[in-house]
């Protein structure tokens, strides 16, 4: 079954926790400053320690049968920060990275045609930052190559995750939609229903949907509480119905402190497992969110929560 099949066929659909921040903790590996953890493919104990957190993720989905969506380490692979990398040298670090995550499918037998690879993209400067933000223009510019060897990788779908803009967001659509990949936009929002950029998400969703051909799949929020999330998609007066259902997917943090203190931290803010499945089970509940994960502070346990919940519930 295609991605676009599964999505709409499927009540639910489990996707990874927190890797890069779980990684960066891990004092056996060292990350590349400009590609994170693509590079950790490389060597030895990098490649078992990015195998073992991929791994333990699959393993919940498949333990509870639902449908995973897992995301290639390619988050900040784009060619500005391949080239200034020690990995420069890489004929193709994203299809490499894409490989890496399609072995790691290829062993779970029967249970490998359940699980879908995405392609992840990032926008190019502080995800947290807006006004760092790339124009539409010099947007689909800038991610065009990354989202060529994404999707030249036979991927399922292409990611772009933590987006703080809509102007970067709209560029990057601009240039994954025309190479006929389904691709997901997952934003970063406020309490108040805005990106960080300030932009309404349901205006930033119907600008997208109205102007790029083809059009995201769905889109997500990323990197908030699920709190948070809640009390902004229940902020009625600014979304409309149909921006409400075009969001899908929620990989949330399992902090309620914001974007800017997390990212100050020395120590990963984390909260108890069960309480955060029971949250994330009610906002599909309450809202259909169908694509339920975690992002930082989340682990196995944050997911296995998840799946556990979901399994009773429905």
């Amino acid at each position: 079954m295609n991605f676009e099949n599964i999505v709409a066929e499927s009540k639910i659909l489990l996707t990874e926790g927190g890797v890069v921040e779980r990684i960066k903790r891990d004092p056996s590996v060292n990350l590349d400053p400009h590609i994170a953890h693509s590079g950790l493919i490389y060597d030895s104990k990098g490649k078992e320690a990015l195998k073992k957190i991929y791994s333990g993720y699959i393993d919940v989905g498949k333990k509870y049968n639902l449908p995973f969506l897992s995301l290639a380490p390619t988050w900040r692979a784009n060619p500005e920060r391949i080239k200034k990398s020690v990995f420069n040298k890489h004929e193709n670090i994203n299809k490499d990275c894409v490989d890496f995550l399609k072995g790691i499918r290829d062993s779970y037998s029967n249970y490998s045609k359940n699980i879908f690879i995405g392609g992840l993209m990032a926008c190019r400067g502080d995800a947290y930052r807006p006004e760092e933000a790339l124009s539409k223009e010099d947007a689909k510019i800038f991610h065009k190559e990354q989202a060529e060897q994404l999707a030249e990788s036979d991927v399922d779908f292409i990611k772009v995750a933590t987006l703080p803009s809509v102007s970067e967001a709209y560029g990057m659509a601009s240039a994954i939609s025309s190479k006929k990949t389904p691709y997901i936009l997952s934003f970063v929002i406020n309490t108040d229903g805005t990106i960080l950029d300030g932009t309404p998400i349901h205006e930033a969703i119907e600008l997208i949907d109205t102007e790029i051909y083809p059009k995201p799949i769905f889109y997500m929020v990323n990197c908030v509480h699920p709190t948070i999330f809640k009390e902004a998609i229940s902020k009625e007066i600014n979304f409309s119905k149909k921006a409400i259902e075009r969001i899908q997917g929620l990989q949330a943090n399992t902090s309620s402190k914001s974007p800017d203190e997390l990212d100050n931290l020395s120590y990963l803010d984390t909260s108890d497992p069960e309480e955060f499945g029971e949250l994330m089970v009610s906002l599909h509940s309450s809202f259909g969110i169908k694509v339920l994960g975690g992002c930082c502070g989340s682990d196995c346990n944050h997911i296995t929560e998840i799946a556990k919940k979901i399994n009773t519930s429905t």
